[in-house]
C-alpha cells in the first residue's frame, strides 16, 4: 500500500492512499464468502459455492463494492497509522478515486487533524492566588449550620419571616385551567431556601396561618411549562426553628469531641482544607488561562461545528425539541437566537481550544495513563450518576466513550504537571506549596492516585474537556483502542 498526506491547512489533511489487489486478497476472500451464503446457487449448499461460480450468477460488481466498503476502514487507519505527526479528530470524508479491476484501488481521505501548537515555557509560567486565611465569622457561620441540622421546630403565633418554616397548600391555574400536577397540600417549606417557585417566597413573607395569597410565576415543567400561571398558597401553620446551645454538650451531641474549643478548632481546619482546595482550583485556572491565551491554537472547523450542534442539541432537547418553545424561552431570557448561535459557537471555541492546549501539554510532557487511573475515574463517574462501574463501563463502551474518558484522564494529568511546574504565590510573594493537592512526578510515575486524577479537584477541567468531546470520540488514532486494552 501506498500513502501520501497532503496539508490542506493547519488542521485539514488529505491523505491519498493506494493499495495494490493483491493485498486485498483476504478482503475478496470474505466478500465471496459473505455474498455465497446469501445467494442461493443450484447444486451448491449456502456458503459453498465457488468465487467463479458466484461472479458468473451475480456479476464482478457487488463482489468489488463489498471488499471497497470493507477494504477501506482497515486501509484508512493503517495510513494514518504510517503518516508521521498526523493525529485525526473527527469522521474523515472518504472518496474512492479509482477502481482498477485486478489492479488498484484508491481513495482520499480528508479528515480535520490536531494541529501542531507552539507551547510557552511551561517552567517559566507564575500565577497569584488568594490567602486561605479563616476568620472566625467562617467558623461561626459553619458552626450554626452544624447548630442547624440538631435543630427543633415549634409553632408560633406571629407572620412568617425568612428562616421560617411554613405548612403550605399549594394549586395554580393557566387561563382559568387548574393544573393538577401542580397542586399539593401540607407541604413543608422553609422561606428563603429558594428552588420551589419563582415568587413564593416574597409571597409567604409576612403571612400568618390560615392566609391566603394569590402571585403570578413561570411555570418549568409539565404541559404548560413555560406559560404564566396564577399559583395560589395558603399557609396552614407557621414554625421557627430553635437551634441547640452552642457549648460542649451540644459538641458531644454533634461530633466526636469532647468541648466546644476542640469542635471549633476541627470546623477551622476543615474550612481551611476547604480553601486549600479552592486555592489549588484558582491556580490550576489561571494558569491553564494563561496558557491559552499566549497561544496560538488554529481551530479544526468541523470539530468546532460537532461542538455547536452538541450544545445546542442539548439546549434544545429540555424543550422536547420544541423549536418554537425553545424560541419563546430564548425571548423571556432577553436572547434572540441568533445571539444564543453565536453564543454557542464561541463557547463551543474555547472548549475545544482548551481540549488542544491540554492535549499539546500532556504530549511535551509525554503523559500517559495507567490501568489503575482509568479505573478510578470509571468508579468516580459511575458514582456520579449513581451506576454500578460495570454497568456503566458496558454504556460508555457501546456508546464508543471509553476513549473521552481515557483522554480526560490525560488531560488533568497533563494540567497536573503545569501546575508542579509552576511558580504559585500569594498577593505578597509568598510562595504556595501545592504539591500534597497535586502531587510529584514520582507519584504519576507510580500510578498514584489523588483528587486531581479522580476529579475532585479538577471538576472545572473535567467540565471543560467532556463536552461533547467529538476530538477524543473520533479521534481514528487508535485512542479508544488503547483505552480498550487498558481497561
Amino acid at each position: 500500500m501506498k500513502s501520501t498526506v497532503e496539508h490542506l491547512s493547519p488542521t485539514r489533511v488529505r491523505i491519498n492512499v493506494e493499495v495494490p489487489f493483491d493485498e486485498l486478497k483476504s478482503d475478496f476472500d470474505r466478500a465471496y464468502k459473505n455474498i455465497a451464503q446469501q445467494v442461493k446457487i443450484p447444486g451448491f449448499r449456502p456458503g459453498k459455492a465457488p468465487a467463479k461460480i458466484l461472479e458468473a450468477r451475480i456479476g464482478r460488481g457487488p463482489v468489488l463494492d463489498e471488499v471497497v466498503n470493507n477494504a477501506i476502514p482497515s486501509k484508512y487507519s493503517e495510513a494514518v497509522s504510517e503518516a508521521e505527526g498526523v493525529t485525526p479528530i473527527g469522521r474523515p470524508d472518504i472518496e474512492v478515486t479509482e477502481i482498477a479491476d485486478h489492479e488498484r484501488l484508491a481513495f482520499t481521505a480528508e479528515v480535520d487533524v490536531r494541529p501542531e501548537i507552539q507551547l510557552p515555557d511551561l517552567d517559566a509560567l507564575t500565577v497569584e492566588v488568594d490567602d486561605v486565611e479563616v476568620d472566625d465569622d467562617a467558623v461561626t457561620e459553619q458552626l450554626d449550620q452544624l447548630r442547624a441540622r440538631f435543630g427543633t421546630l415549634s409553632g408560633v403565633e406571629r407572620a412568617a419571616t425568612t428562616g421560617d418554616y411554613v405548612q403550605i397548600d399549594l394549586s395554580a391555574s393557566v387561563d382559568g385551567n387548574e393544573i393538577e400536577e401542580a397542586a399539593t397540600t401540607g407541604f413543608s417549606y422553609e422561606i428563603g431556601q429558594g428552588g420551589l417557585i419563582d415568587g413564593i417566597d416574597e409571597a409567604l413573607e409576612g403571612m400568618s396561618a390560615g392566609e391566603e395569597k394569590t402571585f403570578q410565576s413561570t411555570l418549568v415543567a409539565g404541559e404548560y411549562a413555560d406559560r404564566e400561571a396564577d399559583i395560589t398558597v395558603k399557609v396552614t401553620a407557621v414554625k421557627e426553628r430553635n437551634l441547640p446551645d452552642a457549648d460542649d454538650e451540644f459538641a458531644q451531641l454533634a461530633s466526636e469531641y469532647d468541648t466546644l474549643d476542640e469542635l471549633t478548632e476541627n470546623l477551622r481546619e476543615r474550612i481551611g482544607q476547604s480553601k486549600r482546595m479552592e486555592q489549588a482550583t484558582q491556580a490550576r485556572d489561571k494558569l491553564l488561562d494563561q496558557i491559552v491565551e499566549n497561544t496560538e491554537v488554529p481551530l479544526p472547523e468541523s470539530v468546532v461545528a460537532s461542538e455547536v450542534e452538541s450544545r445546542t442539541h442539548d439546549a434544545v432537547h429540555a424543550f422536547d425539541h420544541d423549536e418554537e418553545r425553545f424560541a419563546e424561552f430564548l425571548t423571556q431570557q432577553g436572547q434572540t437566537r441568533e445571539e444564543f448561535d453565536a453564543e454557542a459557537k464561541s463557547e463551543a471555541e474555547k472548549a475545544v481550544r482548551y481540549r488542544l492546549v491540554l492535549d499539546a501539554i500532556a504530549d511535551a510532557e509525554e503523559v500517559s495513563v495507567g490501568d489503575q487511573e482509568l479505573t478510578e475515574r470509571i468508579v468516580f463517574q459511575a458514582q456520579q450518576y449513581g451506576m454500578q462501574p460495570e454497568q456503566f463501563v458496558q454504556q460508555i463502551q457501546q456508546a464508543g466513550q471509553l476513549g473521552a474518558i481515557y483522554q480526560d484522564v490525560r488531560r488533568s494529568k497533563a494540567l497536573m504537571t503545569v501546575v508542579r511546574a509552576a511558580t504559585v504565590t500569594l498577593e505578597n510573594g509568598e510562595a504556595v506549596d501545592l504539591s500534597d493537592l497535586f502531587g510529584s512526578e514520582d507519584d504519576d510515575a507510580d500510578g498514584a492516585d489523588d483528587a486531581a486524577a479522580t476529579g475532585t479537584v479538577e471538576g472545572e477541567v473535567v467540565e471543560v474537556s467532556d463536552e461533547s468531546s467529538e476530538a477524543s470520540e473520533q479521534s481514528g488514532d487508535g485512542s479508544s483502542d488503547k483505552a480498550d486494552a487498558k481497561a
